[in-house]
């Protein structure tokens, strides 16, 4: 079978012949895949030419996303804010470019983890996002299930270590000892973290034990302003935000949510495309 043929003889130079005895292109078998291929990237048919800039627009984002890739060495390499916790340096709808934490890591980063804390930030100068300390990107409780948050590390702590005396009094709600201090004495090393516009620290507000490294993903490098509302606008899957509410050991708010990005389709809400998006919780 052929592809259509679009063609007239009233398209030929005058004095050519037409019909059987009309030259044939030498390259190219109007039968074959070539001349398939050759009709499809030049008809003028709506239906094929709606087919055809999809492709091409699929194309474009898998290419820009494995640049992403080869830039960020995470993947997906985006993600977009879904609450309001980290407001105002991120907004609902922001599109955020995460990279590995250990590339082009800063030499105040905590040992071998390429991230640099809220503390450490004060005292060396180094900012992220308007305000001292790196803001991760991790899995809460190191489950691969859940679905990722993006807070700031404020500090590290050593497993076992009473870190009631270390932490900022304002976010550790009625605690007035690491007795009454969930999550202290530390049931393992790592990240003490929090929403930079939430009362209290995540491991008070029982979001997460301490990060460990090996739950993080990634680091906050850039932000697209309102980008990211296209993702959410057609995720299936439901945007949490955490009221605002003083923390407490009875009362502990919904954690915040990433929600993935496809490359041209973004209604599935799945966590394997060029981006992903994700819920900074409230």
């Amino acid at each position: 079978m052929s592809p259509p043929d679009e063609s007239s003889s009233d398209d030929a130079p005058e004095g050519t012949p037409s019909g059987p005895d009309r030259p044939s292109d030498p390259g190219a078998d109007p039968s074959g895949p070539v001349g398939w291929w050759r009709w499809f990237r030049t008809t003028d048919n709506e239906a094929v030419t709606f087919v055809r800039e999809m492709l091409e627009s699929v194309v474009v984002v898998l290419a820009i996303g494995l640049l992403l890739f080869a830039v960020s060495g995470v993947w997906p390499p985006m993600v977009a804010v879904e609450s309001g916790s980290m407001e105002p340096q991120m907004e609902r709808g922001d599109l955020i470019f995460v990279m590995d934490e250990h590339r082009l890591a800063p030499g105040a980063a905590q040992d071998g983890t390429g991230i640099v804390t809220y503390q450490t930030g004060q005292q060396t100068g180094y900012s992220s996002f308007d305000r001292p300390g790196d803001v991760i990107i991790y899995q809460p409780y190191g489950q691969n299930g859940e679905t990722p948050i993006i807070h700031r590390a404020m500090f590290w702590v050593e497993k076992g270590e009473n870190w009631y005396g270390e932490a900022d009094q304002s976010y550790v709600g009625s605690a007035d000892s690491c007795e009454e201090l969930p999550n202290c004495p530390a049931p393992n090393a790592g990240f003490i973290t929090k929403g930079d516009n939430n009362p209290g620290y995540d491991q008070v507000l029982g979001i997460s034990d301490p990060v460990h490294p090996s739950w993080v993903r990634g680091t906050a490098e850039l932000k697209i302003p309102w980008l990211g509302h296209v993702r959410l606008f057609f995720s299936s899957m439901s945007v949490t935000s955490v009221p605002d509410r003083t923390p407490t050991q009875d009362a502990a708010p919904e954690a915040p949510t990433l929600a993935p990005l496809e490359p041209a389709d973004a209604t599935v809400a799945a966590d394997a495309s060029p981006s992903i998006l994700a819920n900074a919780s409230a």
